[in-house]
């Protein structure tokens, strides 16, 4: 079942083919490349893990490169460098992603080389103890990088013990003991063709791809029975959040590293236009309000943004800051006192016009390459059920209103914000306002 989804003035013509095992493959041919990008997305990530399983999608990316029935792991890293191309692999909480990109006549190896380690991986036993160590190591070492770990603090401090709340790459409590029973369980309970999507963008032509998806899959376990596409991931019931609190980590480290922030909206919002300009003028860039106050006018820190974070059923709101140990008092009330600002008087209207400029400048932007085109149509389909026309979407932007802006402002900025820091302090050494 094949239609075309746009055939987009900025970009090249989308198609989307469901295979009759509910796996979708979404593709957008331009010409004028001489790359693809082609993506294996799955819709499962480190939510849908139980506290003892912590870290298994995680651990799963890392073994299904380790060698299937047909390729050794070397074999499967060789094939694609031999030709240039490069292939890599990621987890979220929400999603997995397996990407190469190559020269457009590589592409048949690619989909070969993806699909097979995708669908038919052994998960050696000796593979599954190698990567245990791997992955501990990946561990150690983000704990030893405290400007990323104060994110997954945060995200400990507003939604406690709920998966979204957990480390994608789990902990050495969980990841130690894991099974290859246990991993091999979640693989194939998970990695089922309705929920996946296979993308491609670039120099492809669309029938071409699918076939050579098909005859990859063949006689592999995605080769299933019939099946209907799986809905994108539900947004109900709500997440429940944690009531605004502080959470401090004790670490001698010559910077500290703090976040402040409070729940925000869920991806499907219609308020998330609105969100991006608020967040652009607040801390989005070299001109947003915090930058300008901490660092340009007093130099106080040498990193400080804002950002958003959304998923199905929930989000966050956030500003970060990196700075001094004996400046953080001051850090934190300029951040408070901005964010309290904005709340109570809104933005004005150069403010807005500029937030929706660089909002639709940099997703445009981002579109330059066969990369980010890739993981936009594999998104729309896995996160929205939808893809989003550019212009469309540029013109939800620059529907934005300064109202808008300014009643999601009273609303989002108002709430009881909690505090994650990292660095040379004790819990006492704060209070939660």
């Amino acid at each position: 079942m094949t239609r075309t989804i746009s055939e987009d003035p900025l970009g090249g013509t989308v198609r989307r083919t469901v295979l009759p095992s509910g796996l979708r493959v979404l593709t957008e041919a331009i010409p004028a490349m001489r790359s693809v990008s082609f993506g294996i997305w799955v819709s499962v990530g480190s939510r849908d893990e139980t506290g003892p399983q912590s870290g298994a999608a995680h651990f799963l990316e890392h073994l299904l490169f380790k060698g299937t029935r047909k390729r050794s792991a070397l074999e499967i890293s060789s094939a694609i460098e031999a030709v240039g191309g490069e292939t890599n692999a990621f987890t979220t909480k929400e999603y997995t992603c397996y990407y190469a990109r190559v020269l457009d006549e590589d592409l048949p190896l690619a989909i070969d080389v993806m699909c097979d380690l995708v669908a038919d991986s052994v998960l050696e036993a000796a593979d599954v103890e190698t990567e245990r160590g791997v992955i501990l190591e990946e561990i150690a070492m983000h704990d030893d990088e405290p400007g990323d770990e104060v994110h997954d603090l945060f995200a400990r401090v507003v939604y406690g013990d709920h998966p979204l709340g957990r480390l994608i790459s789990g902990t050495e409590e969980t990841v130690t003991p894991m099974t290859r029973r246990q991993i091999q369980s979640f693989y194939r309970r998970h990695y089922a063709a309705p929920q996946i999507v296979v993308a491609a963008a670039g120099n492809l032509d669309h029938a071409a791809v699918v076939k050579l998806v098909r005859q990859a899959l063949r006689g592999t376990p995605l080769d299933t029975d019939p099946a209907a596409p799986a809905p994108h991931r539900a947004a109900t019931p709500a997440v429940r959040t944690r009531p605004a609190t502080t959470l401090v980590e004790p670490k001698e480290t010559e910077q500290a590293h703090i976040i402040l922030g409070c729940p925000g909206i869920d991806r499907m919002d219609d308020r998330r236009f609105a969100l991006g300009v608020l967040n652009n003028v607040l801390g989005g860039g070299m001109s947003s309000r915090l930058f300008q106050e901490i660092r340009e006018q007093r130099g106080l820190a040498y990193s400080v943004y804002s950002y958003a974070s959304q998923y199905a059923d929930a989000g966050l709101f956030a500003v970060y800051a990196g700075c001094a140990p004996g400046k953080v008092d001051e850090v934190l009330e300029l951040t408070r006192a901005e964010l309290a600002r904005v709340a109570a008087e809104g933005l004005t209207e150069a403010e807005v016009a500029r937030g929706k400029g660089m909002s639709k400048g940099s997703f445009v932007l981002g579109l330059e390459d066969t990369g980010s085109r890739m993981s936009r149509l594999a998104k729309g389909e896995l996160l929205y059920g939808d893809l989003m026309p550019v212009d469309e979407l540029l013109a939800r932007v620059d529907a934005v209103t300064v109202e808008d802006v300014n009643r999601l402002a009273a609303d989002l900025l108002a709430r009881p914000m909690s505090l994650a820091v990292v660095g040379p302090f004790g819990q006492s050494d704060f209070t939660t306002p």
